[in-house]
């Protein structure tokens, strides 16, 4: 039986949802990703075992159910429904590390004797997703040159030039935990603005 409690919850959220779905309400939006934020950061922690990729899930998720909260329903709770994408997209994201592999044990010789090389499937993307991908990175760049010099500095260096946090660091003579704070900011900045632009990370 629904308590008093969740029933208010789930009034609370889906009203949330209504302002930021149908008016644009960017402080529905914030509030939304205030109150889920960290249980969903954890629940892909959990998954993933690693803070920074379940600091990026955490935003990738965020992006892709505010831009599919038209297939919200209020039947069930909104934290259900954002953890159910959380979790598709850990699994997407797992897909996508585990390229084709192949050992010496597959090759091998016909019955006649002759030497036969197995197929290896590609895991280069073929043209048609390297032109959607390069499309993709230059729409993300136009909308990391809006963020602030701050964020958008930490943005390309970590995601541009691939340092870590502590090449970040070191370079720019911040404190790690600095570093950390203000690339998650930045992060959130960046979904935002994609959301606005209606562009998917």
């Amino acid at each position: 039986m629904e308590t008093a409690a969740v029933s208010d919850r789930r009034q609370i959220d889906y009203q949330l949802v209504c302002d930021a779905r149908d008016h644009g309400n960017g402080r529905a939006y914030a509030r939304l990703m205030a109150s889920y934020r960290e249980p969903l950061y954890l629940l892909l922690l959990r998954m993933t075992r690693n803070t920074t990729t379940a600091d990026d899930l955490t935003v990738e998720t965020f992006s892709k159910a505010f831009l599919q909260l038209h297939r919200y329903a209020p039947t069930g709770s909104f934290s259900s429904w954002l953890f159910s994408i959380g979790v598709n997209t850990f699994i997407d994201y797992q897909r996508k590390r585990k390229a084709p592999t192949m050992s010496l044990s597959d090759l091998s010789h016909n019955s006649a004797g002759e030497f036969i090389e197995y197929q290896i499937p590609s895991s280069q993307p073929n043209p048609e997703e390297n032109m959607i991908r390069t499309q993709r990175d230059e729409r993300v760049r136009e909308i990391v040159a809006e963020l602030k010099e701050p964020y958008r500095r930490v943005i390309e260096m970590r995601y541009f030039d691939e340092l870590s946090y502590e090449e970040i660091a070191k370079r720019l003579g911040l404190p790690l935990g600095t570093v950390k704070v203000r690339l998650s900011r930045a992060k959130e900045l960046l979904a935002a603005t994609a959301l606005r632009k209606n562009i998917q990370l």
